[in-house]
């Protein structure tokens, strides 16, 4: 039997003193209300309410029970509210930090603000999720992996970029010029790309066009990845909502196209699906561009 609806009935017709004031305050017909007394009755093998007289009094037993029925009742809704209070919570999920707050806010927005993005650094997101600390996060895999696709290009300082896609041999020294450091314009890559399927691309594709070791760096921060480029020749590996957030002009890669992939990493399943499913479009809002 459903013991909290038998208790609330029986709560509400001990107060009243009667069966049809009693159902009135709870809302349910009197009928309903004396079947549900009769059942909670049954489930405790004891009389709880004295029909014998005009009124309805509570027997012995049924004032012992009052409070504990009382307690069910309650905790019973606040067993309601606490779920209707964690439907409304949003669901936090990491995202990169290359995003900034109009990205991020669209994201929220276009989730109905059922998810909360909280932005960190790849390696971050990957810990948070297995510490329990978040319950999902958008992480980088390789692009058959991938449920959302950026396509990367090189964002550099406006008006250095030149051609109409951007060749690594770009970045070669002269032959004047010898091979010390000083002077010598880089490819930074942000941490978020600080992956195999990204890194070894790019160091191939840089070796392949003579560049040396050093021309390809991975920054400590998409900040201090930012603040090279801005400081001199230097380009940065970025989608191109990356490069326009960070006010860069944004070339494709001659060639085949490098891409950064993203998938869901979830402690749960569940959380899982509803990213991919639910919340795609609003994931892959945040690649426009793509």
């Amino acid at each position: 039997m459903d013991v909290v609806a038998g208790c609330r009935a029986f709560l509400a017709v001990a107060t009243q003193g009667s069966f049809t004031a009693g159902a009135a305050s709870v809302r349910i017909p009197q009928s309903v209300a004396s079947r549900r007394v009769a059942a909670l009755e049954a489930h405790l093998s004891a009389r709880l309410l004295d029909r014998s007289s005009r009124t309805v009094a509570v027997t012995s037993v049924g004032r012992d029970l009052l409070p504990t029925a009382r307690r069910l009742v309650d905790l019973a809704e606040a067993l309601v509210e606490d779920a209707e209070r964690a439907r409304r919570r949003p669901l936090r999920c990491g995202v990169p930090d290359t995003l900034d707050l109009t990205a991020l806010a669209r994201f929220a927005a276009g989730t109905g603000h059922v998810v909360d993005p909280v932005p960190l650094p790849r390696a971050r997101r990957v810990e948070a999720v297995r510490d329990r600390d978040l319950p999902v996060a958008l992480v980088p895999v390789p692009p058959d992996e991938a449920a959302w696709t950026g396509v990367l290009g090189v964002g550099a300082r406006p008006g250095l970029l030149r051609a109409p896609t951007f060749r690594w041999s770009s970045l070669r020294r002269g032959r004047a010029a010898g091979r010390a450091e000083e002077g010598v314009r880089r490819c930074w890559l942000l941490p978020e790309d600080d992956v195999p399927h990204v890194r070894d691309v790019v160091v191939r594709a840089a070796t392949a066009a003579g560049l040396q070791p050093v021309q390809v760096g991975v920054a400590d921060s998409p900040v201090a990845a930012l603040a090279h480029v801005l400081d001199g020749g230097d380009v940065v590996l970025a989608t191109r909502p990356e490069a326009r957030t960070w006010r860069l002009d944004w070339r494709p890669l001659a060639g085949a196209a490098l891409v950064r992939g993203l998938a869901v990493l979830a402690g749960r399943e569940e959380d899982a699906r509803r990213v991919r499913g639910e919340f795609a479009d609003a994931v892959a809002d945040l690649w426009e561009d793509v």
